[in-house]
């Protein structure tokens, strides 16, 4: 069969461009502040990230939301962490650049990005749009070598599991909702049944905060559970009915709740929480101890109240796309307090210490 000279001339070309760009693609060096074993102190890494993946989008990243979670995987709490690490997984940026296989996200896009970076995309719970819930295991975003977060100049990262921001939301105040969000957003989407129902919120922090707005939004009478007196006000401004200290809630709201959301990631006296529940009432573990807990609980008062314990991981790109666009209809918005990048080290140690109200974000400037 005969070849044309121009057809030849023609496919050395295209040969010669795409090693150029693979060439490009390899001497590309990203900066980013990352750790290389447990409790070290974050500095600038550089690190080359080869060429763009046919299903990934390159994020120029201007925000990143400050988690708990971030402190754990640099330390190592879960045994999850594969170091170099460069964390942050409540991201926001603007797209650079598309693979070849993307659809649905343009360059100049602005979209966020939270803890899942992928998913089987096959099991029954995928296909329900709750890849939280993934069979085989859903991807962290910073879980696994090379899988490097949003404390850098630019990110790569599935573009199935990025989502186009509402232009309501600033960028600031969108990025704790990426995870912080989606985490208390869902168990309450789920729970939260007819309008007047009674909710808790335990520790109004981080998550905590974001889930009294979105429970009373809801419809439901909350009710915010606190060490912190000083913190009643602002509760109450976020859309709380009551204020209760946390030492006298035992107590004082035995049998009262229809749903308990519970954000302390610390361990507490389970069955109190579980006492604090009215019959057929569930109560949501959303915060995560460092090492883990273990609930002790009276079986008695859980078969003959026919009381719950359950908990919530993330939640699945339905709940993150129907969360984002609530947020944007009813008005919710984390309260934060923004810092630079750079400063990254004093805002873990403000976030150890609890300090923030309530959100630290980050803004990028290497």
């Amino acid at each position: 069969m005969l070849v044309s000279r121009t057809l030849v001339n023609r496919c050395a070309k295209q040969m010669q461009h795409a090693c150029k760009r693979n060439i490009a693609a390899q001497a590309l060096k990203y900066k980013g502040y990352a750790v290389h074993k447990p409790h070290e102190k974050f500095e600038l890494w550089e690190y080359e990230p080869g060429p763009l993946a046919p299903n990934d989008i390159e994020i120029k990243v201007t925000h990143n939301g400050l988690c708990h979670t971030d402190l754990h995987m640099r330390d190592d709490d879960w045994g999850l962490t594969a170091y170099p690490l460069i964390p942050g997984h409540e991201v926001v940026g603007t797209v650079t650049a598309v693979g070849d296989d993307v659809a649905g996200i343009a360059r100049g896009s602005r979209v966020g990005v939270g803890w899942i970076r992928d998913s089987c995309r096959r099991c029954k719970n995928c296909l329900r749009g709750n890849e939280n819930l993934c069979v085989k295991g859903y991807t962290g975003l910073i879980v696994g070598p090379n899988n490097f977060g949003g404390f850098q100049q630019v990110m790569r990262a599935p573009a199935d599991f990025a989502y186009v921001l509402p232009d309501s939301l600033s960028s600031a105040a969108a990025a704790p909702l990426l995870c912080a969000g989606v985490t208390v957003y869902a168990p309450l989407r789920k729970h939260l049944k007819a309008p007047g129902m009674q909710v808790a919120v335990l520790g109004v922090g981080g998550l905590g905060h974001l889930a009294v707005q979105f429970a009373a939004k809801m419809g439901a009478a909350v009710t915010a559970v606190d060490i912190d007196p000083t913190k009643e006000q602002e509760a109450k401004k976020l859309g709380a009915e009551h204020f209760v200290e946390f030492n006298a809630a035992y107590e004082q709201c035995k049998g009262r709740f229809d749903v308990i959301i519970n954000c302390v990631a610390v361990r507490i006296n389970f069955q109190g929480v579980l006492g604090m529940l009215a019959p057929d009432g569930v109560a949501v573990q959303c915060g995560i101890p460092g090492g883990g807990a273990i609930i002790d609980l009276n079986l008695q008062d859980v078969v003959f109240g026919q009381k719950s314990m359950a908990g919530s991981i993330v939640g699945g790109r339905a709940d993150m796309a129907e969360m984002l666009q609530f947020c944007a209809d009813k008005g919710v918005e984390p309260m934060v307090q923004t810092m630079k990048l750079s400063q990254l080290n004093e805002a873990l140690e403000l976030l150890k210490a609890g300090k923030p109200r309530y959100r630290i974000v980050m803004e990028t400037d290497i």
